[in-house]
């Protein structure tokens, strides 16, 4: 009876915190802004968990010998929602499931220090290097790192954004919906009056709120955003195409034309299988409009889905689980997230046999590709941003009568946005480089965090305090905090483990 009881005080008690106001959460947490509790503490009061949540099946890579594979092609793009998503499980004293944890996006959430030439012939800078690995005696890491250039915010092209924003019932929530609105805000902040917002939003059916708003028309915007409630069903793809439509209606050319979808990620009406979703979303590629899916809450985040439908609109996927990552994915990262410099890019390891004995690329799983699509330039990659960084890690066995020769190469594909002009850069790496760079190490200390979260088979003999002892030893200049956040991080993974 007594159990009963505490379950039912605690169910309205969490009903009440989903029909609140905002001022009145606010009152109610003393005071404190409401997208500051910690994510899970509702769905933990009304039952919910995290049992409905849905990831995409990772299988992870394993070492393959040169003498019969001597290439693996990936697809460059990398997103960064798994990082928040597992930041979002251990604060909360959970770990994450294997499969949210996707290496390269861990990997990829950071800021890299090293200043990185610009070459004339492409946009973008690339370093290619190879160290021995710091935790597995015997083997190297190859440390691939392209960056592009920052662009002052006034240079940058006018948006014609249009928000696809699920207002179904699952998103009644102060992680949810709330927490959405006041990212939004954010957003809108930053819009000028060469910019152009709608707003699309979906529940049983599909609705433009508003249509072709100027980015200075700051009240009016913000009026919808905030206006909006949560109830219904899901029915995404009539959202998703509404959003199309709208945004191809409003479409500008040399403007960054991009849907933005806010979701959960639990459609219900019409298209609904992460298969037809993916079969949809490819048929709008080409028309010029980008995407890109930020995920929201817990309980029921239908990761899978969002990892899917911006994989293959050419987009990008952020899971939003607090307003400082909000500010990180829609302020501070603006350009690299919604300007793109380059479309389609792809790149290929070749290793030389002669050289390296065994390799193993390090995440990027659900990116890799044949060497056949490499090659066709008409298959589809990623897109990168202005500012973007996208580092990538291949562990290698080197050949024991190893000498000083070419280990590898590294070739990056891609096509320009102007004129859509297929192009290729090549880095070769001579030989390996015995003093590691900090960016290289701090690189590797998160991919053996993803590692020891997967309970890995290759994690070597690293432990969490010699994972948090290296990241520690190569903070670099972390102006936002970001890597010292890890650290704290890796300490309460220590502490759930140590119970």
């Amino acid at each position: 009876m007594k159990k009963m009881l505490c379950v039912f005080m605690s169910a309205c008690f969490g009903l009440v915190f989903a029909s609140c106001s905002k001022s009145a959460m606010k009152e109610a947490l003393g005071g404190a802004p409401f997208y500051d509790f910690s994510i899970s503490d509702e769905e933990s009061m009304l039952g919910g968990g995290t049992q409905n949540e849905a990831y995409s099946e990772i299988i992870q890579n394993t070492f393959l010998p040169t003498n019969e594979v001597s290439s693996q092609a990936f697809s460059l793009k990398v997103d960064t929602a798994a990082y928040s998503n597992v930041a979002r499980y251990i604060n909360n004293g959970i770990l994450p499931p294997v499969d949210a944890v996707r290496t390269e996006e861990l990997i990829n959430y950071f800021n890299y220090d090293e200043k990185l030439d610009v070459n004339e012939e492409h946009p973008f800078g690339v370093k290619a290097q190879v160290y021995p690995s710091p935790f597995a005696q015997g083997k190297y890491m190859a440390y691939v790192r392209v960056r592009t250039p920052d662009m002052d915010r006034s240079e940058l092209p006018p948006s014609n954004l249009t928000f696809l924003i699920d207002t179904s019932g699952s998103m009644a929530s102060y992680n949810k919906l709330d927490l959405l609105q006041r990212a939004f805000e954010l957003l809108v902040e930053n819009l000028n009056e060469n910019d152009v917002v709608s707003i699309v939003t979906y529940c049983g059916e599909a609705e433009v709120v508003l249509d072709s708003a100027e980015g200075n028309e700051k009240e009016k915007i913000l009026e919808a955003i905030n206006g909006l409630s949560a109830g219904g069903s899901t029915a995404g793809q009539k959202g998703i195409q509404t959003a199309y439509q709208l945004a191809e209606k409003n479409f500008r050319e040399g403007a960054n034309n991009r849907v933005i979808l806010a979701t959960d990620g639990d459609f219900n009406v019409g298209i609904s299988s992460v298969e037809e979703l993916k079969e949809y979303i490819s048929t709008k590629r080409n028309s010029g409009v980008y995407f890109s899916a930020l995920g929201f809450g817990t309980g029921n985040l239908k990761d899978e889905t969002m990892e899917t439908l911006a994989a293959n609109g050419n987009g990008n996927y952020s899971y939003i689980d607090n307003i400082n990552t909000a500010k990180k994915v829609l302020v501070d990262e603006m350009g690299s997230n919604l300007f793109v410099v380059a479309n389609d890019v792809k790149a290929e390891f070749q290793f030389n046999p002669d050289s390296v004995k065994e390799f193993r690329l390090v995440g990027y799983e659900n990116r890799k590709m044949s060497a056949e699509d490499f090659d066709d330039a008409s298959k589809d990659a990623g897109e990168i941003g202005v500012g973007s960084d996208v580092v990538v890690l291949a562990e290698l066995v080197l050949d024991e009568d190893y000498e000083e020769e070419k280990l590898l190469d590294v070739c990056i594909r891609y096509k320009t946005v102007e004129g859509n002009v297929s192009k290729e850069y090549v880095s070769t790496v001579e030989g390996v480089t015995e003093a590691a760079s900090s960016d290289f190490l701090f690189a590797y200390s998160v991919a053996s965090f993803a590692e020891l979260l997967r309970e890995s088979d290759y994690i070597g003999e690293a432990t969490a305090e010699d994972i948090l002892e290296l990241a520690e030893s190569n903070l670099g200049i972390d102006e936002r905090g970001y890597r010292t956040e890890f650290i704290e991080l890796v300490t309460k993974y220590s502490e759930i483990k140590a119970g």
